[in-house]
């Protein structure tokens, strides 16, 4: 594996995408096969985020990659306000009880390391290796893979339907836009994983009944709305070179 990174980076990031991918299409039908949700999920993910840590870790790689704080005060992120009302947008039509208690620590489990995989694999890996030779690009590239990615939820046996699977895939652009600019901008993944791993934990508990198509639109608009709000307030008020600053530091 670090022979790989050493060698193109871009190809690494590349290829933990398709892994990734493969590898959460796998466990769908043998969450079925065991008979309890998110099971086979969960399981694939901890072995991911434990390897994916590991190398980072052993390789000194956690500033490269946003694993560490930020130097950006709070207060110029606006407390992250807007963070934790989209880590809410799950529970707006009240909480339910979805699964048994089995299937929601799978659950559980699962949806926090998703939040760390889908962050370093690209808003760390690919933004990074791309922001080489052009961080518009890099941005851009990142956000809408992001979002595409999750088209994949039509194919892998999870049951979502097109309409519902456009909108995530939308919704998912924007969010990958904020994130990378969070990331760009302040130098940390930190807040980027807590509320992605929260938005996916909380869907756990998401209410579903009743919720017309209707009210799905609007719900998914508003929370595109804060989260475009959000990123254009940042990209004029957080210093424009945090992230080339810090890295130019690490390099040398």
């Amino acid at each position: 594996m670090k022979k790989l990174y050493e060698k193109n980076e871009q190809t690494f990031a590349i290829v933990w995408i398709v892994f990734y991918c493969v590898l959460q299409s796998l466990a769908n039908p043998l969450n079925k096969r065991i008979g309890i949700d998110y099971s086979a999920s969960a399981i694939f993910c901890i072995v991911q985020t434990i390897i994916l840590f590991a190398f980072i870790r052993k390789n000194n790689l956690q500033e490269r990659y946003g694993l560490c704080k930020s130097p950006v005060p709070a207060r110029r992120f606006l407390y992250y306000v807007p963070l934790f009302i989209l880590a809410t947008g799950n529970l707006w039509n009240d909480v339910a009880v979805n699964y048994s208690l089995s299937e929601t620590v799978c659950h559980i489990a699962c949806m926090l390391c998703v939040g760390f995989l889908e962050e370093v694999i690209f808003r760390g890996f690919l933004f990074v290796s791309i922001a080489k030779e052009n961080v518009k690009s890099a941005i851009i590239i990142s956000s809408v893979t992001f979002g595409v990615g999750h088209l994949i939820n039509l194919f892998n046996g999870s049951g979502m339907d097109l309409a519902t699977n456009l909108c995530q895939i939308c919704f998912a652009i924007a969010l990958g836009f904020l994130f990378v600019t969070i990331f760009y901008r302040g130098g940390s993944l930190f807040p980027c994983i807590i509320v992605h791993s929260a938005i996916n934990t909380l869907s756990i508990f998401a209410n579903k009944t009743d919720i017309t198509m209707e009210k799905h639109l609007v719900h998914v608009f508003i929370l595109t709305f804060i989260t475009i709000a959000y990123s254009l307030i940042l990209t004029r008020t957080l210093p424009k070179n945090q992230w080339e600053n810090t890295n130019d530091t690490r390099n040398k």
